[in-house]
């Protein structure tokens, strides 16, 4: 996902019929660039240094109007920031239990999604999976002593 040209970016408003200013641009170029999933405040530093122009309030009308098009998606998480991933690919996510991040998973199917007549009149537009665990870092840095002091 980080290596998707600026024309490819401009695409993606091209397609939903959204103005490519520069401010648009500049946080959905961040959100491809960077797939760690930041924070707005993250990405109002960032995009704040190469375009002093950009506010806070820019920012975040920004992610509005990526997220109403499809383009970002918004994650919330109880007591922390919303964090903000580029939407251009289907994948599903996992989350660390111990230090908060989110990652990328790659795309798979899973046998069992409710069927029409399981959800009723509902439309489901789309769904998606997020794992909870404990990331690699974390495992490894909190594993056992081989010889434990006694």
């Amino acid at each position: 996902m980080t290596s998707v040209p600026k024309a490819g970016i401009q695409q993606f408003f091209r397609e939903r019929g959204l103005r490519c200013t520069p401010q648009r641009f500049a946080v959905l170029d961040f959100l491809v660039k960077h797939p760690g999933h930041p924070t707005a405040e993250e990405m109002f530093r960032e995009v704040n240094r190469s375009d002093p122009r950009a506010s806070r309030a820019t920012i975040y009308n920004s992610l509005r109007v990526l997220i109403d098009a499809g383009l970002v998606r918004e994650f919330i998480q109880e007591g922390r920031s919303s964090r903000f991933g580029a939407h251009i690919g289907s994948h599903h996510h996992f989350l660390c239990d111990r230090c908060g991040k989110l990652e990328d998973i790659a795309w798979f199917s899973l046998k069992g999604v409710p069927r029409r007549r399981e959800v009723g009149r509902r439309q489901v537009r789309e769904y998606e999976l997020v794992l909870r665990g404990v990331c690699e870092a974390c495992s490894a840095s909190r594993r056992p002593r081989k010889n434990p002091i006694p």
